[in-house]
């Protein structure tokens, strides 16, 4: 257990998704996937997004392009969502995607399009 792993994973992972999506995180942690939730937020958030290697937006783009071609449309829709604390505009999302028709498949991309299109929209309603 690394609790200053812990801490900064915790700071960029509410800077990244935002404290309303992560305190729904918390809330819904159990005793089955604390350890989970611990691990992503020292491995991912606190190791990796924290390095000093590659811009925010930059990581956000490459995190959307693989979920995309993954197929991970739960995680790439919070990853759309997140572009609003990362600065990754609605055009670099789609360009994104574009490279995803020609690296992972267009029906990958297809469908994260798919996604992309309504996670927008929501995010559209809620603004307004």
């Amino acid at each position: 257990m690394n609790d200053a792993r812990f801490n900064t994973g915790m700071t960029v992972r509410r800077e990244v998704l935002g404290d309303a999506h992560v305190d729904r995180a918390e809330a819904r942690k159990t005793e089955f996937d604390e350890d989970f939730q611990r691990f992503i937020t020292e491995g991912a958030w606190g190791s990796v997004w924290a390095r000093p290697g590659l811009e925010r937006r930059t990581r956000s783009l490459l995190t959307i392009a693989l979920l995309a071609g993954l197929g991970h449309h739960h995680e790439l829709a919070m990853h759309i969502r997140a572009t609003r604390n990362t600065a990754a505009t609605r055009e670099e999302v789609k360009e994104a995607l574009l490279q995803v028709a020609v690296y992972a498949g267009v029906p990958a991309a297809n469908a994260a399009i798919a996604v992309a299109k309504e996670t927008y929209r929501e995010m559209d309603a809620e603004a307004s």
